[in-house]
């Protein structure tokens, strides 16, 4: 098979109503049937058009003008809002997930508040629980050094599920699999609560998931554990990302993604960038410095 790398930046068929992004995750040998094609999004600016910064005002004055959300009550990623410039730099990521549709960042928006109180995120951040699994999850994700524009690095080292006791230990029932979950979004918020939200300062992550040595698809429990982890992030950490490197993909990966893609907004979908094991070293130090790189690969020198 040649090794090729791929960035995804086509338009993509947009989700048939009957289908879920769970359904395909579950049952990945059916097929899923696809509509007409959406329209891409445009790329993230640091220069606003007159029309964004007018599009942004009134992003404002409906959270503002929201009875059942006082603003005075409302904090995400630990900012406070409407106290300083770092409410735009939040409502600009709703809106850039959005493509600068108001209404549907407003919405976005109240989602996303009322997701973090039904998830409890303040509690989760003070959660202890985790001390007896954390050396063991932290082998899996953790961060380490900057990407070539100063992004923190964050990885996902798939392979390390191939040992069955951690798989076990981290999947082996519902218990295990939400705590495996919150276990995450604890780390996540950790990661974001450290960027600085100020223009022209580092407001995104940039991830590396290595799949050398991943469970294959027949795994389910990962997939289902992926599938809520993509869900909750695309949903409720907009523009956080600010570039997804998949290195040492094998080919039944891309077949997986060809399934799951038309599930994710194509904002999302630009972000990612896929390389073959003989295309990892090239792709990757287009974006990390080699000194910056954490994984062990033979190869990669």
């Amino acid at each position: 098979m040649t090794d090729t790398t791929t960035t995804t930046t086509t338009t993509s068929p947009p989700l048939p109503t009957t289908t879920t992004l769970a359904d395909v995750i579950e049952h990945p040998e059916n097929p899923t049937k696809t509509l007409s094609s959406i329209p891409s999004f445009q790329q993230e600016t640091t220069q606003l058009t007159q029309t964004q910064k007018n599009q942004l005002e009134e992003l404002k004055t409906l959270i503002q003008q929201d009875p059942n959300k006082p603003t005075s009550q409302i904090t995400i990623y630990n900012i406070p809002m409407f106290q300083n410039d770092q409410t735009d730099i939040i409502l600009l990521k709703f809106l850039q997930a959005r493509d600068f549709k108001v209404q549907e960042a407003f919405t976005m928006f109240k989602d996303t508040l009322q997701w973090r109180e039904s998830f409890k995120i303040e509690s989760l951040m003070n959660d202890e629980t985790f001390d007896d699994v954390s050396t063991d999850f932290e082998k899996v994700v953790f961060n380490h050094g900057f990407d070539k524009q100063g992004h923190p690095v964050c990885y996902n080292v798939y392979g390390e599920f191939d040992d069955k006791d951690l798989y076990k230990k981290t999947f082996s029932d519902g218990e295990k699999r939400l705590r495996f979950l919150r276990w995450r979004i604890q780390f996540l918020e950790k990661s974001v609560r450290k960027l600085d939200f100020e223009h022209g300062g580092v407001n995104s992550i940039f991830q590396i998931s290595d799949l050398k040595n991943s469970p294959g698809p027949a795994k389910r429990e990962l997939r289902l554990a992926t599938q809520q982890a993509l869900q909750l992030l695309q949903d409720n950490y907009p523009e956080f990302v600010a570039k997804q490197v998949f290195i040492n993909v094998p080919w039944w990966y891309m077949a997986f993604y060809t399934m799951i893609s038309p599930f994710m907004t194509q904002r999302t979908k630009s972000k990612f960038v896929f390389a073959t094991p003989g295309k990892t070293p090239e792709t990757l130090f287009k974006y990390v410095q080699p000194f910056h790189y954490k994984i062990h690969n033979p190869g990669i020198k």
